[in-house]
Parts: structure tokens; sequence; C-alpha cells
């Protein structure tokens, strides 16, 4: 049964830093092209960064230049560093396989840009 858990989310002023991390068992995270995505409400989740290989990445427009995505596969885990935050980057974030499996959505982490 794959389990993702996510942490590190927050309060942070505009302009702040944040580390996200995915905590994953049942899957090896090497093994698959995961990524981070993120919700707000009465929205759909969308895409904000994805990592294959450890070193093969995409981010979306909208986070290009701030966010970076990494892995360590030793600890089978994915991180999203947050920087330059925005009041739009306020949202939950989840981390999952990409495309995503249903049945690993996992409770997210908030996010939340505010002065």
């Amino acid at each position: 049964q794959v389990q993702l858990a996510e942490s590190g989310g927050g309060l942070v002023q505009p302009g702040g830093s944040l580390r996200l991390s995915c905590a994953a068992s049942g899957i090896a995270v090497s093994m698959y092209t995961m990524a981070w995505y993120r919700q707000t409400p009465g929205n759909q989740r969308e895409l904000v960064a994805s990592i294959r290989n450890s070193f093969s990445t995409y981010y979306a427009d909208s986070v290009k230049g701030r966010f970076s995505i990494s892995s360590d596969n030793a600890k089978n885990a994915v991180y999203l560093q947050m920087n330059s935050l925005k009041p739009d980057d306020t949202a939950v974030y989840y981390c999952n396989q990409m495309p995503p499996r249903k049945s690993s959505w996992g409770q997210g982490t908030q996010v939340t840009v505010s002065s």
C-alpha cells in the first residue's frame, strides 16, 4: 500500500520561504516520476512540479524560478523548496506520482502566504 505523508507547510509572509517534505512508503520514489500538486477551495488540483530519475524536472510557469523540486532516494522522500512566496501560492500542497495515483493522495500540507 502506497502512503505519502506531506509536511512542512505553515504561515509565511510574502517573499518568505518554506520547504515541504513528502515521506513515501510502499513505493520507491526513484522508480517513478514524482510530483507536487496544489489545490485551493473550489478548484481542481494543479501540477506544480515534477521530478524523474532524481534530476529531470518540470515546473509550472507560475512557480518557475522560485520553486525547486528534489528527491532523496536513500530517505525515499521528495522535497519542494519554495522561495519568494506570493499570496497566490496559498493552497494545500500534495505529493503523488505523475500521473497521480487516486488511492495515494495524502492529507496534504497547508501553505498560507499572508502578511
